[in-house]
């Protein structure tokens, strides 16, 4: 009963802070994540996740929080794609961004190329959806053609990511009531499943930028011989 325990009182405490902070902090977070660049240190989604848990056991309410999250993602973009739109340059100049370079130019090469597309998918991407705004405004693309790719993707991530924590935490709620090998199978099988996919992407991205940065080099050392 051990872990079950645990999970009660990491979801006891959470749901002693005030409805308004809860909402107050989700809506900070979701719009700084690229207005602000927060979603560098703390992805929007792990706040959407933990808010629509606190939802779960009934202290903020949850059609409330699924409008919060969506409008202060869209417009927390909109304040991102105005920023790129006028700092472009000085953006790409931030130590965070600058260190990334590969990504940013496959990023930048992705919008060339899809456009809206890649401006969708990129809000289900954590480094992306930080920095995708600010490229946007940056490549000059027309802010209807950003704004409604934005705010489908908005609409969807929100709602969903809320959604999934929602009914995250009913479901951990419902664990203390099976037997305590049943709750310690079913936690450690979520660790490890979430901590596998966090590595397997990161490597994966890793792969991805190696690979960009490959052919830069190839080109800077045939330049050097002639």
């Amino acid at each position: 009963m051990l872990s079950a325990s645990i999970v009660s009182y990491l979801l006891h405490e959470i749901h002693r802070l005030p409805g308004g902070l809860v909402y107050g902090l989700v809506g900070l977070l979701v719009f700084g994540e690229a207005a602000l660049f927060i979603g560098f240190v703390i992805p929007g989604e792990t706040s959407v996740l933990i808010a629509g848990v606190v939802a779960s056991q009934g202290h903020v309410n949850i059609g409330l929080l699924c409008l919060l999250v969506v409008v202060a993602a869209i417009t927390g973009d909109s304040v991102g794609y105005a920023i790129g739109h006028r700092y472009g340059e000085q953006m790409l100049k931030m130590p965070v961004i600058r260190n990334r370079r590969a990504a940013i130019d496959r990023a930048l090469e992705g919008l060339r190329r899809r456009g809206p597309i890649y401006v969708f998918v990129g809000r289900f991407t954590a480094f992306l959806r930080a920095v995708m705004p600010g490229l946007a405004g940056m490549s000059k693309m027309h802010y209807r053609r950003f704004f409604l790719a934005n705010a489908l993707g908005g609409i969807i991530w929100g709602v969903s990511f809320t959604l999934l924590g929602y009914f995250a935490g009913n479901a951990l709620s419902k664990i203390e009531k099976y037997a305590s090998w049943l709750a310690i199978s079913l936690l450690l099988i979520m660790v490890v499943f979430f901590v596998t996919f966090h590595f397997v992407r990161k490597r994966r991205e890793a792969r991805v930028e190696a690979g960009w940065s490959a052919p830069n080099e190839s080109d800077d050392s045939a330049q050097d011989v002639e």
